[in-house]
């Protein structure tokens, strides 16, 4: 690694802040390129799976409805959140690039926690949408409009960008003498502040405030959801239409345990004991890269509305190569005709 002249800038003597970090990811796994050639896989498919839902609710206008205004929500925060990790997770291993400049590291740990934290809170909206169809099916309409989703998706980013910022921006006041290197495959929030030399405690509440803002209240809102939708449920008589109500949470519960699954589990092994950074770095990698893969083909792609949209929209596509195709051909025999009389 460098020399301390070359890796750090000092303040007055007493402040000290790294010129790069370094994230050193693994550590003593064999074949480990192999799976970082799955990450590059799995990010081509998210791309493709999300773009392409993206598109079809752009396009389509019977999609533009309350809930895929959250469904292209989700797409859109699994496309910028899997753009803003693993190309550069892929640049800094596989090309051994792994030296992050200080401000590139706060930006990288950032974007990674702003959209981790978005799709959180998406979910939870999701789940407010099943509530409200199932628990007042004859007043959904009415109160779940685009206005309603609307102002809730955009007080869902301004509380993240604010936490998320506050929490980032806090090492920015911290004194970074002694090891550099981050045991992480990301610049992530706490492996960086557990460098420091001075006083962490105001980071460590935020780490706290950030794990109860973004895992513990969406997990307890969506269990509370889930708890009124069993209540509504057991009043519905027949037993065919509790079935067919209870398919359409199916795909939101699924979602919600691929995203929380591992990130509860590494955060609790934390805290209760000792997690080996190998352990952890798969779990987490997995939460923040599976889900975007996942949401779009579990959640939309599979419905009745999304394929009914695709079916539309193949056949305008259809329809507008034809016109195209004939409109070529009679012109070209209007311009052999031309040339014949002449």
């Amino acid at each position: 690694m460098d020399s301390d002249e070359e890796a750090t800038t000092k303040f007055n003597n007493t402040f000290v802040r790294p010129a790069k970090f370094y994230l050193s990811g693994f550590s003593n796994i064999p074949h480990v390129k192999y799976f970082y050639v799955f990450l590059c896989f799995v990010y081509i498919m998210t791309v493709l799976g999300n773009g392409f839902l993206l598109s079809v609710i752009w396009l389509v206008k019977t999609l533009h409805t309350p809930k895929y205004m959250i469904v292209f929500n989700m797409a859109l925060t699994d496309l910028c959140g899997s753009t803003a990790l693993i190309p550069k997770l892929l640049d800094t291993f596989l090309f051994d690039r792994r030296y992050v400049v200080y401000e590139a590291c706060l930006s990288y740990m950032f974007f990674v926690l702003f959209f981790a934290s978005i799709q959180s809170w998406t979910l939870v909206i999701m789940a407010y949408d099943r509530f409200i169809a199932i628990w007042f099916p004859l007043r959904y309409h009415s109160i779940v409009t685009k206005t309603s989703i609307a102002a809730m998706l955009a007080f869902e980013w301004l509380l993240i960008t604010t936490i998320v910022a506050s929490t980032v921006g806090l090492i920015d006041r911290l004194s970074f003498c002694g090891s550099f290197v981050v045991k992480s495959f990301f610049c992530d929030h706490g492996p960086v502040f557990y460098l420091a030399c001075n006083d962490t405690s105001l980071n460590r509440i935020m780490a706290y405030v950030a794990l109860v803002s973004f895992i513990c209240i969406p997990l307890i809102l969506i269990a509370f959801t889930y708890v009124c939708i069993s209540i509504a449920l057991s009043r519905i008589a027949s037993g065919e239409e509790r079935l067919k109500a209870l398919k359409t949470c199916t795909s939101h519960v699924i979602l919600v345990a691929i995203f929380f699954l591992p990130l509860v589990g590494t955060n609790i092994a934390a805290v209760a004991s000792y997690i080996h950074p190998n352990a952890r770095i798969i779990n987490s990698t997995l939460a923040y890269t599976i889900p975007a893969l996942l949401n779009p083909i579990i959640y939309a792609l599979k419905t009745e509305e999304v394929m009914n949209a695709v079916k539309k929209l193949w056949n305008c596509t259809v329809i507008v190569i034809c016109t195209y195709y004939h409109t070529y051909i009679y012109m070209c025999v209007c311009v052999c005709v031309c040339v014949g009389i002449q």
